[in-house]
């Protein structure tokens, strides 16, 4: 993989010798405190100002600020008016615009549509504090403000709508936010390394139109560069009697052998080019055009985009947009282990802005005793948008650093009692895990590495992590570590002394996992283990809690409505919740957010996961809310309120005899009075109330985040 210059290798000195800000200003009075005229950079954020690691706009500021620049923050502006953006002025060199810790869409509404009534990055969790696509109103609003200065997108909102992707909300495919938010750059992945970069240019005089060959970047031109070879997958052939469908991804002699065989339009898609010519590479995509128009080729692009997405061997893709063409540069070289650690310990105040007060910032709670140890996920589940803004290559801290982080808690933060929330990541389990071959790794375009098993070049030795949770719990004045964070369970089998340390020391009577499904149709479309993989850590965890002497119990999470889910399905996995004594509380149906693999099969009823043609196989796709509200009714099997649609749905079925008042029926036949109905009680008579116990899922217990 090639490497890259180190992040805070041209670090000047901070601005006038001054120390860091304890808090990045936020108003001209803060700014006039600090000695500044004029702020270099003002990061516009959807989210509160939390001057923590886990939230983005205080990386990124204090990244910058690290490198000797003055930066602003302008959280969750009123976009009704300009005021709010003009309140720091304008920056010397742009704007930084970003929806947040969430997409702003995601963060709003829920799964069916519906309004959310709070929001966990909003002080007081109060809902409605952002609009929605954030990102382009944000940017409209400061181009009404000051028409010159520009503007460069990040974060997950950004990344995630790089290119023409499918809007869940409006269920249309929408042009690359690039466009409609009228930015000049836009920024994906964490973003440190292309941030800086671009500071660090328009300071030395360059202008964003001068920046086209910054890895993790999209940006417009007009034509193309008469230096690149363009390799064309922008078509799929229509099918027909004389004209039978073409297989985009065909090498040049398959496509060789279907012209001699009388085919016309064939597909130009070259594998290779002469190694010279490769890093001058770019990829021509189907159009915003096409793909608005063509499901098919919606699907066929988002697979393009994922089989480049290794910054080992990615090359730059290009989509057009009307006039003009979208250019996205290859993913950024992950961070070292050295530059992880710099991150994390720059001189965050891990704590809300002062402006707050003692408004309660939910996200913040459930995350100032935590401490991320890695980026980045190989396991590439389909309907998590992780290893798209991510990546798959896991970066991980030093022990040393984190150790160093646990103490910083333990001594500074208020209210501190003894308990480290989380040690994790996206998973909590890839800790210095990775490919055992640095060759192999670069090459490889999997998906991912655990499925559909786990790959026998990657290194899953969990001792490094291990270590680290023995290190983190000795420390004096920490009583417990948790491991919050999900938990790879196919990996952890392959350590069962690591599980041993989990059931033994760092878990808290319940430990979250997610199966996500059991049955092979819809976890062959998420790319999770098999239900087997399952038993296998139950049955570790379970005697490895019984030596600690622990009464233990797992709370696994399921996805209702998932592209390649049956009926059947459904069914199947609530008589097995209902066998293993699961009662969940609250369940989650498919949400497709943008970019996802999984969002391509919803959107397209096809299969991206394999190669693409008009007659390649087709995925079942539960859309409606009809279909939706009974997947969801057969997670949540025990609620009366479910009961008169799951009747209907089981003699549907031809399984009546599943409805009865016995132990091995999975729902009564009696319905009790005012259940079932519009404004009914929540639950039957005589039905155990949700308790905190193996039966169930504690209330407090979201599945984990997913943006």
């Amino acid at each position: 993989m090639q490497s890259a210059t180190p992040l805070f290798s041209s670090v000047e000195a901070q601005a006038a010798g001054s120390p860091p800000a304890a808090f990045l200003p936020t108003t001209r009075a803060e700014m006039a405190a600090l000695g500044w005229q004029q702020c270099d950079v003002i990061i516009v954020t959807g989210d509160a100002y939390v001057d923590h690691p886990s939230f983005g706009m205080a990386i990124i500021g204090r990244v910058l600020e690290a490198q000797g620049f003055k930066v602003g923050i302008i959280a969750q502006p009123d976009w009704r008016s300009t005021r709010d953006f003009e309140v720091l002025g304008a920056p010397r060199l742009f704007f930084g615009v970003t929806g947040g810790n969430m997409d702003s869409m995601v963060n709003r509404y829920t799964s069916d549509r519906r309004v959310r009534s709070d929001d966990a990055y909003t002080p007081g969790g109060a809902g409605g504090r952002r609009p929605d696509r954030c990102v382009i109103v944000y940017s409209q609003r400061i181009r009404e403000a000051f028409k010159a200065v520009p503007i460069v997108l990040g974060g997950i909102e950004a990344s995630l709508r790089r290119i023409a992707h499918f809007d869940y909300w409006s269920e249309t495919v929408r042009r690359s936010v690039l466009l409609d938010s009228k930015a000049d750059l836009l920024v994906y992945g964490n973003a440190e390394r292309q941030i800086g970069e671009i500071a660090q240019q328009l300071r030395a005089g360059s202008t964003l139109g001068e920046l086209t060959n910054l890895r993790g970047t999209a940006f417009l031109r007009r034509g193309m560069p008469a230096d690149w070879v363009e390799i064309d997958s922008s078509e799929v052939d229509t099918p027909g009697p004389l004209s039978p469908p073409i297989d985009p991804y065909a090498s040049e002699s398959d496509r060789k052998s279907t012209l001699a065989a009388g085919a016309p339009n064939v597909v130009k898609f070259f594998r290779k080019v002469p190694n010279a010519q490769r890093e001058r590479s770019v990829i021509r995509i189907p159009s915003f055009e096409q793909v608005s128009a063509d499901a098919v080729l919606y699907a066929h692009a988002s697979r393009i985009l994922h089989l480049e997405s290794n910054p080992g061997n990615a090359r730059a893709l290009v989509q057009r947009h009307g006039g003009v063409e979208l250019w996205l540069n290859p993913p950024p070289i992950p961070l070292t282990t050295d530059e992880m650690d710099a991150i994390y310990e720059l001189p965050y105040a891990r704590r809300p802005h002062p402006a707050y007060g003692s408004a309660k910032i939910p996200a913040y709670h459930m995350i100032r005793f935590s401490v991320a140890i890695q980026r980045g996920c190989f396991g590439g589940c389909t309907f998590c948008s992780i290893t798209e803004h991510e990546g798959r290559i896991i970066q991980s801290r030093s022990e040393d650093s984190v150790v160093r982080e646990i103490e910083t808690i333990r001594d500074k933060v208020p209210g501190f009692t003894g308990v480290i929330s989380d040690l994790g990541g996206p998973t909590a389990n890839m800790y210095r895990l990775h490919c055992k071959s640095a060759a192999i790794e670069s090459a490889c375009r999997r998906p991912s590495c655990v499925f559909p098993a786990v790959c026998p070049n990657l290194n899953t030795d969990h001792a490094p992590l291990i270590n680290l949770y023995r290190r983190a719990r000795s420390l004096k004045g920490v009583k417990k570590v948790l491991i919050a964070s999900g938990v790879r369970y196919d990996l952890a089998i392959e350590s069962p002394e690591y599980v041993k340390e989990l059931a033994t020391h760092h878990t808290g009577g319940y430990l979250k996992i997610a199966p996500e499904a059991i049955g092979d149709g819809p976890l062959s479309k998420m790319m999770k283990p098999g239900v087997g993989a399952y038993y296998k850590f139950k049955e570790l965890f379970d005697k490895y809690s019984k030596l600690a002497g622990k009464e233990q119990y797992l709370i696994p999470y399921f996805i209702a409505a998932h592209p390649g889910t049956r009926d059947q399905d459904m069914l199947e996995l609530a008589v097995w919740l209902k066998k293993n004594g699961f009662r969940a509380d609250q369940v989650q149906a498919f949400l497709p957010s943008p970019m996802a693999t999984a969002t391509a099969m919803y959107h397209s009823g096809k299969n991206p996961l394999k190669r693409i043609t008009r007659g390649s196989e087709e995925v079942v796709i539960p859309k409606g809310i009809k279909v939706r509200r009974l997947h969801k009714a057969f997670l949540r099997y025990h609620d009366p309120e479910n009961w008169p649609i799951l009747r209907d749905a089981l003699k549907r079925m031809g399984r009546a005899d599943l409805i009865g008042n016995g132990k091995h029926h999975l729902i009564p036949a009696y319905q009790p009075v005012g259940a079932g109905r519009r404004g009914g009680t929540a639950r039957a008579v005589g039905l155990l109330p949700f308790r905190t116990q193996h039966t169930g899922l504690p209330k407090s217990g979201n599945r984990r985040g997913r943006p």
